[in-house]
């Protein structure tokens, strides 16, 4: 069920300079699976089949700084490994914080996101 909600957050889109390396890339580490909208764009379905975000193809990679994309693990370490064999970058972490533990990492696009999970 889709929950549009007034003020929730609804989508994330991540700008890539690769349509095809990102979602080669995504769907190697986490088991994404997309929705193509054509050459340019691919919608990320989530586990419940519902879209909740999207890949739009840009030409110049992603800047740094702006909101982090956090994604929720329950084995951080075999993450790690998933993200490492599917070209990604962890740049921060695996490291402690007040409710588990937590990770950068960069995608083959320079987007930067984090995973945490409880232990």
């Amino acid at each position: 069920m889709s929950r549009n909600e007034h003020h929730r957050l609804n989508y994330v889109e991540l700008s890539v300079t690769d349509l095809a390396a990102a979602q080669a890339f995504y769907s190697a580490a986490f088991g994404w699976e997309f929705t193509a909208y054509g050459p340019t764009y691919a919608g990320i379905k989530g586990a419940d089949g519902d879209e909740v975000g999207g890949l739009a193809q840009v030409s110049e990679p992603a800047a740094a700084g702006g909101p982090l994309v956090l994604l929720y693990s329950e084995d951080l370490d075999a993450t790690v490994d998933a993200v490492t064999a599917a070209g990604g970058a962890v740049v921060n972490g695996p490291y402690e914080f007040p409710g588990g533990r937590r990770l950068h990492f960069t995608d083959p696009s320079g987007n930067q996101l984090g995973v945490w999970a409880a232990s």
